[in-house]
């Protein structure tokens, strides 16, 4: 019995032997262009020789060539299996068992729910890696720093320069934007309370020191770590993806002086810059609010501020600048190494890099609270 009368075409036909047994055998090309758009006939009529077995043998001998549609068809006849008395040429062999060694996906049943002491020895493990992870790169970064110092020819002056434009000068108009509206929040909102109290002077006092030593510094780092983190973390992935990072590697190019060292410089020289513009900008908007809102005189303001806010906090506000930038730095870089050359892991250690760098912002900050807590205040 031949399906296609065709030379190289897929066929078979039937025969007996002497003890009366039906034989299928197989004859012509067994490959996509052989099998073609008979596929659905051959697996009909070879259908009922599969349900007759084991009373019926089969005979690939005579195939002059298999590959795996063919050999995927044959396999799926016998329902997922090859029965040993299967003759079969060796070379062909090793295609049927590509299909056999085939791993079966779990089923529902089979599938273990996570136990919480599971999820807490995964979260554990990650954290452990994670702070080995940082612990490398910072030990890293104080031995180039100080082969930098003994060499400063080696400097990357202009991966410095350009980072703080890209970190720094681009961020002045989002900074900007919120210290104008932080400003007039916090100077409306205090007003309306000073007001029913009677005291409308002491705004100065309550805008002065919360812009300057809480509000500036924090807003302009979780900006910074929203914009320009996720940059800089991206911008490591990318490069391991695009294996920029390899090259560099087998170039000889230390990563941490080309890629580290200049984005932590950067920000550590960039964001205390951006706390006084920031702190600037509010404390305007602040003062032109007060003047709308309580009838305070802008001269009077202005003359008022550097004996009601300590030059203490203006200090702090930008020491807090260069502790969060550095952070900032050493987060992104961290979490951009980490970064396993798929487009997954590049958007989820990006997300994470900003969400730790926002968190370990804060928690340097409340540190900062506690420890200058009698600093700067009455």
């Amino acid at each position: 019995m031949a399906l296609a009368g065709a030379e190289h075409q897929a066929t078979f036909h039937t025969a007996t032997d002497e003890d009366g047994r039906t034989s299928v055998v197989l004859t012509g090309s067994w490959t996509l262009r052989g099998i073609g758009r008979q596929a659905p006939a051959l697996t009909e009529a070879l259908r009922p020789y599969v349900e007759q077995a084991p009373h019926v043998a089969w005979d690939c001998e005579a195939v002059e060539a298999l590959d795996n549609v063919g050999a995927l068809l044959l396999w799926r006849l016998h329902g997922f299996t090859r029965p040993d008395h299967v003759r079969i040429r060796e070379e062909h062999r090793a295609l049927f068992r590509h299909w056999s060694e085939r791993v079966t996906p779990p089923t529902r049943e089979t599938r273990r729910r996570p136990t919480l002491l599971s999820v807490a020895a995964r979260a554990g493990k990650d954290l452990v890696s994670h702070a080995l992870g940082f612990t490398e790169l910072v030990g890293q970064v104080v031995l180039d720093v100080i082969g930098l110092v003994r060499a400063p020819a080696q400097i990357p002056w202009i991966e410095i320069s350009g980072t703080l434009y890209e970190a720094g000068v681009r961020a002045l108009g989002i900074t900007a934007l919120v210290g104008i509206l932080v400003g007039v929040v916090m100077s409306y909102l205090s007003a309306l309370e000073l007001r029913t109290f009677g005291a409308p002077s002491f705004i100065v006092n309550i805008l002065g020191i919360s812009i300057l030593r809480e509000l500036g510094p924090l807003l302009a780092a979780i900006l910074v770590a929203g914009r320009s983190g996720s940059a800089m973390a991206a911008e490591l992935g990318v490069m391991r993806i695009t294996e920029e990072l390899d090259a560099l590697s087998a170039m000889g190019v230390s990563r941490t002086v080309r890629l580290v060292i200049p984005k932590i410089l950067a920000l550590t020289i960039g964001l205390p810059l951006l706390v006084i513009w920031t702190d600037a900008i509010a404390l305007v908007a602040g003062m032109v609010t007060a003047h709308i809102a309580l009838g305070i005189s802008i001269p009077g303001f202005i003359h008022a501020i550097p004996s009601a806010v300590p030059l203490i906090n203006l200090v702090l506000g930008i020491v807090k600048g260069a502790v969060f930038g550095t952070v900032i730095a050493l987060v992104a870089c961290h979490f951009g190494l980490r970064i396993l050359p798929n487009t997954q892991s590049l958007g989820a250690e990006t997300t994470n890099a900003v969400v730790t760098a926002i968190t370990a912002v804060i928690f340097v900050d409340a540190i900062f609270a506690v420890v200058f807590r009698s600093q700067g205040l009455p």
